[in-house]
């Protein structure tokens, strides 16, 4: 009978233990999509088709602007970002390659709204983009929010210069 309740709670307590362990993740699905740059912490939203960004397949800009700047708190594609945005939607066209959009923002703001306003303007890019022709499943999504600060200054127009997109 003793043997029996000592099988028993070892039982338990093995059940315990492994209900109450934590699962780390695996490394490969940690930042999917952000091709390892950052801090791991970026939203990825979108599909990206095969994965193939970068590499030899990558997208050439032909020297059209690839960083878009947006306004204070604000997800709306300024006048000059839209010209540019048109190049890029008819080179797309022409020649199909899958696109990272990676949204970013200042340090204003908690880290979960930045997280959501990053992910807003890389939304409001990729949405021209595919208003413009271009096959949504070749554009990616990621939002950094404040990681991934451009410039590293404390007043107004480091914080300019960390409200953008960058398409890659």
């Amino acid at each position: 009978m003793k043997s029996l309740t000592n099988l028993f709670f070892a039982g338990f307590v093995a059940i315990l233990l492994a209900a109450c362990s934590s699962t780390t993740p695996d490394s490969d699905a940690v930042g999917a999509g952000v091709g390892g740059s950052g801090s791991g912490n970026g939203v990825a939203t979108g599909t990206v088709g095969d994965g193939s960004i970068g590499g030899a397949d990558a997208y050439d800009a032909g020297g059209l602007e690839t960083v878009f700047y947006f306004d204070f708190d604000k997800a709306t594609l300024r006048p000059e970002s839209r010209s540019a945005l048109q190049g890029h939607a008819a080179n797309l066209r022409g020649n199909p390659k899958h696109i990272r959009l990676e949204g970013h923002t200042d340090e204003r703001g908690t880290r979960e709204y930045n997280m959501a306003l990053g992910e807003r303007r890389g939304n409001a890019v990729r949405d021209f983009l595919v208003l413009n022709g271009v096959d949504t499943s070749l554009i990616e999504v990621v939002s950094y929010g404040e990681e991934s600060p451009a410039s590293a200054g404390g007043d107004e127009s480091s914080w300019a210069l960390n409200r953008r997109v960058e398409l890659k």
